[in-house]
């Protein structure tokens, strides 16, 4: 299994959600009012007058073969506006209860 934590500015939510009905993906955790910054160049997120806008994010547990899946989700989504930013991350599960 694998864990795949998806970091999204918040004009983007409905389509992340969207997304993951459609892919089938009913377990998640939704985080709201993320601050950060991309790595890449990205505009800080912290919610204050200088920077307005916030990131939200999810993390989800999902079998191996969901994850190209996701991660092309995510690729055509982050591709529809490089200014705004979507990044997803992917790690190991190694024991659940």
């Amino acid at each position: 299994m694998k864990s795949v934590f998806i970091v999204f500015n918040q004009a983007n939510t409905e389509r992340v959600e969207y997304f993951l009905d459609v892919l089938g993906i009913r377990g998640f955790t939704f985080f709201e009012q993320v601050q950060g910054r991309g790595t890449n160049g990205g505009e800080p997120r912290r919610g204050t007058h200088t920077w307005p806008e916030m990131n939200s994010a999810v993390i989800t547990v999902v079998d191996d073969e969901k994850v190209p899946e996701i991660l092309s989700a995510v690729k055509k989504l982050d591709n529809r506006n490089k200014e705004v930013g979507v990044r997803a991350f992917v790690w190991n599960i190694e024991q659940t209860v």
